[in-house]
């Protein structure tokens, strides 16, 4: 049946993927509109957008997941469309039948196919009956050691949410209310399942596109095996590596899923490859995807064009058109990989990503990134003829990225993409498991660049203001001041002095200072000229550095004279992020003897879960948080007193 044609669409969402919806949406001459919670007001995708409605509140559970907030948004602005992007409400059933209801067009599958692949088991049970390989489930109260390791998943939802691996039964009671706690406060259902844990096995799935006249496009594989915590990291269209039968069985069982549900739209569905080739059925993520941006490039289309297309009512050639090249994607994340990805939170200064590459984000300089959502920053894609070609651009577009204000695993990724194993094509979810630590630790002359980031941080800051760079005498750098002059920082966590006046090889061996302007400086290291990029923060003391050759640093001046009140008590717990206290270990009171790595309350911030862990064993002399405490970076959470040695 022929649909109206849309002219004005809602985006149930928000940050990079209702941008990214807007961009098509505009060059079809559609109008948008834009839904926001209050932390949200001025976020890009609200300024990006014909009109805004606000979603009174923060958390998302009060805006982005109250489906008749966003209907009722939709009518009063004059939508006649809603597309729901990923995340939220987008594989919720019982909105999709609301949107209907309501006389607007739904940018998505029927909702009976959402129903039918909303739970995993249930999904499962319809795979099998559809032909498509599962992973026997497993029940977690009879498991016993041969079923090690096991995968504990929330049946509903996804993004790694409600997932935990068991290998060892002892643990297997506390992780799985660890799971279900988490999958019922993102999801709203706690129920949790296990199957077998495959190790080095490989993320592939397939991107399905249908219409609602019987075409089904299986749109190639993408790999997404590079993941943390159970949330991809990197991604590449076509999947490496694939014997051309496997290939084939997998789009054939991805189109078999689809035709089961009799599904329309955008579609992925997701399997797992063991080490010796064995596809097995995930889950079917009945939405777009993050990550379609590979799969776009690789074969010249817009996803989002053609999911606008088919809710029209438009049929699908009969088949697609031909892939060509490679793909890789990145997601650039707020986060600190060294410590347990912690998520990070402030402003954004900068973010500036040069090279023939494709960046989606939610934000631009000068944006915060608040506690309550996904700490993502952007998506950088390359695609190029080969693998190796689009690899190596991604590589070098990121580590000349500039970004100012907060930590990322900027330097995680370029490592990534630059590791043997991955240039290899010897990809597997256990990837970040085996290499984490080597591809987080600080280079071996990293001393050296922070010290030569550090100098050209100071000698920006002695610049004079913009417009007046310092003199050049005889290719070196003079001051009028008769003594040398000092400066000292704090660099990811050490102190560092700096003696930037006058520059002799006596004070710095090897370094000669070319220029040096407020927000540029070029130093000669050892005869090659090196340029480093500065920015000042205008609403704090921060200097933010970053070239090619040192990479970014963070340079917060050090006071002459510690504020009292930086000091703490010994055996403090401190917020390490600003977030929620979602749980406190159970009859956990002050007084009580405690362990050191014994978890004593548990923080959510972005999306994720943190613990909170004793850092010694002693007593606990006082507990100042409690459950759904919103606490910020540094609240005091409890203090611990270390038992004295006998």
């Amino acid at each position: 049946m022929t649909q109206q044609p849309i002219t004005c669409l809602l985006v149930a969402n928000r940050g990079e993927i209702a941008v990214r919806i807007f961009r098509t949406a505009r060059a079809l001459g559609l109008a948008t509109v834009a839904v926001h919670s209050d932390p949200d007001a001025d976020a890009l995708h609200v300024r990006e957008a014909d009109a805004a409605v606000r979603l009174p509140g923060a958390a998302p559970a009060d805006t982005y997941l109250r489906g008749d907030l966003v209907i009722k948004a939709a009518l009063a602005a004059g939508a006649d469309a809603v597309h729901p992007g990923y995340g939220f409400l987008s594989e919720n059933a019982g909105f999709a039948r609301e949107v209907v209801a309501a006389g607007l067009t739904w940018i998505g599958p029927p909702p009976q196919a959402i129903e039918a692949m909303a739970s995993k088991t249930r999904a499962k049970e319809l795979m099998r009956a559809a032909g498509v390989p599962l992973l026997d489930p497993v029940d977690p109260a009879a498991a016993t050691p041969a079923d090690l390791p096991l995968l504990l998943k929330a049946a509903a939802g996804g993004g790694g949410r409600g997932m935990r691996v068991v290998r060892d039964l002892d643990t297997l009671k506390e992780s799985l209310d660890a799971a279900c706690a988490e999958a019922s406060s993102a999801f709203g259902d706690g129920e949790v399942f296990a199957e077998p844990y495959v190790e080095r096995g490989r993320h592939v799935e397939v991107q399905v596109l249908a219409d609602s006249h019987g075409t089904v496009w299986a749109l190639g594989t993408r790999d997404c095996s590079l993941q943390r915590r159970h949330q991809k990291v990197i991604e590449e269209a076509p999947a490496p590596g694939l014997p051309d039968g496997l290939r084939e069985s997998l789009h054939a069982a991805a189109v078999a899923a689809a035709r089961a549900v009799s599904y329309q739209g955008a579609g992925t569905v997701e399997f797992l490859v063991t080490a010796d080739g064995r596809p097995y059925f995930l889950e079917m993520n009945t939405r777009l995807q993050v990550e379609h941006p590979v799969t776009e490039a690789v074969f010249g289309l817009d996803l989002v064009a053609l999911q606008l297309r088919v809710a029209e009512g438009a049929a699908l050639p009969l088949t697609p058109p031909e892939p060509a090249g490679h793909a890789v994607e990145a997601r650039l994340y707020a986060e600190d990989p060294a410590r347990d990805w912690r998520p990070q939170t402030g402003v954004l200064h900068t973010l500036a990503v040069p090279g023939a590459v494709r960046v989606d984000t939610g934000f631009t300089d000068g944006d915060t990134v608040g506690i309550h959502y996904d700490p993502m920053l952007a998506k950088v894609i390359a695609h190029g003829p080969t693998r190796a070609e689009a690899v190596r651009a991604l590589a070098d577009a990121l580590a000349r990225a500039r970004v100012h204000g907060l930590t990322t695993n900027r330097e995680l990724l370029v490592r990534s993409l630059r590791h043997p194993d991955f240039a290899a094509g010897q990809l597997d979810t256990g990837f970040y498991e085996r290499h984490l630590a080597a591809l987080t630790e600080p280079a071996p002359d990293a001393a050296a660049r922070t010290a030569l980031a550090a100098l050209a941080g100071a000698l920006a800051e002695a610049a004079p203001a913009p417009g007046a760079p310092l003199a050049l005498r005889l290719g070196g750098w003079r001051n009028l001041r008769s003594r040398p002059q000092t400066r000292r920082y704090t660099v990811a966590g050490a102190e560092h002095e700096v003696r930037y006046h006058p520059v002799d090889p006596e004070e710095h061996p090897g370094v000669r200072v070319l220029s040096a302007e407020r927000h540029q400086v070029a130093l000669e290291v050892e005869g090659v000229r090196r340029v480093f990029h500065v920015k000042h923060n205008s609403n704090r003391p921060e200097v933010y550095v970053d070239s090619p050759f040192t990479g970014a640093h963070t340079l917060t001046p050090v006071p002459r004279f510690a504020d009292p009140q930086d000091r703490t008590e010994p055996g403090s717990l401190l917020a390490p992020m600003p977030g929620t206290v979602v749980r406190v270990a159970e009859g956990l009171a002050a007084g009580d003897a405690v362990t050191a790595g014994q978890p004593l309350l548990w923080l959510e911030a972005m999306k994720m879960e943190h613990r909170i862990v004793s850092p010694a064993s002693g007593t606990l002399t006082a507990l100042h948080a409690t459950l759904g405490h919103q606490v910020e970076f540094g609240a005091l959470l409890a203090v611990v007193q270390e038992e004295t040695p006998a």
